[in-house]
């Protein structure tokens, strides 16, 4: 898996191409992010970067952590995430390394990964898309779930059974997302499409592993101005 980088969801907009189609894209602040450890195969037992994301204060560490910190002469940071990387990777990085959103062009495909919006307790219907009961002619049950086949065969309930429970809040990963710009100066990365929660959501963002680089021509001014930069 190659190198990736920390961000956060800033929101949604769109993108105008050059033949006038409106495309949907997510604004993700992405790094700067420093490289806090590198594991490897002989020590660990797999190799990994160790990256930490945004700043923060000393009295919100707990002093194992601080002095994490203080042994690699780095800031207290407030996120921190291990990304899995191959050994030839590995040899290009040192701690205290600083990582940026220029690790991306243009074009790249890349895997984000974040939680999702909780939406609290839900039922069958909106948790797992049942039809529900008749609405009218005395029906009395218009959104329970019903049987679940308990009787005395099979005597149990199987495993997995769709039923009401938590919904949202969960660690998702959308893949193949396209960037679309690259805004090195401000830590910007827009990809197309929609990323796992809400504003502020803290995101994991990788190479893409099932899709290569895109072919596709141009991707609009912005774009090129982008691609002038790096």
């Amino acid at each position: 898996m190659t190198v990736g980088i920390l961000g956060k969801k800033i929101g949604m907009t769109q993108i105008f191409r050059d033949n006038g189609e409106a495309v949907a894209a997510t604004v993700i602040e992405a790094g700067p992010c420093y490289v806090l450890q590198v594991k490897t195969k002989d020590k660990e037992g797999y190799s990994a970067l160790q990256f930490g994301y945004e700043d923060q204060k000393e009295k919100r560490l707990n002093k194992p952590l601080l002095g994490k910190f203080k042994k690699v002469n780095l800031k207290p940071l407030k996120i921190i995430k291990e990304i899995r990387i191959n050994e030839e990777e590995q040899n290009r990085y040192k701690i205290g390394d600083k990582v940026k959103v220029d690790i991306f062009e243009v074009g790249d495909f890349v895997d984000v990964t974040g939680t999702s919006i909780g939406k609290g307790f839900q039922g069958v219907i909106k948790r797992w898309d049942f039809a529900g009961h008749p609405a009218s002619h005395g029906s009395t049950i218009h959104r329970a779930p019903g049987s679940i086949g308990a009787s005395s065969t099979p005597s149990r309930v199987f495993k997995g059974q769709h039923m009401p429970g938590r919904m949202g809040n969960k660690t998702v990963t959308i893949q193949n997302l396209e960037v679309l710009d690259v805004d090195v100066d401000n830590n910007l990365l827009v990809v197309k499409g929609s990323v796992p929660g809400s504003k502020g959501n803290y995101l994991m963002i990788r190479q893409a592993r099932k899709k290569n680089k895109s072919k596709r021509p141009d991707l609009g001014e912005k774009s090129e101005k982008s691609k002038d930069r790096n």
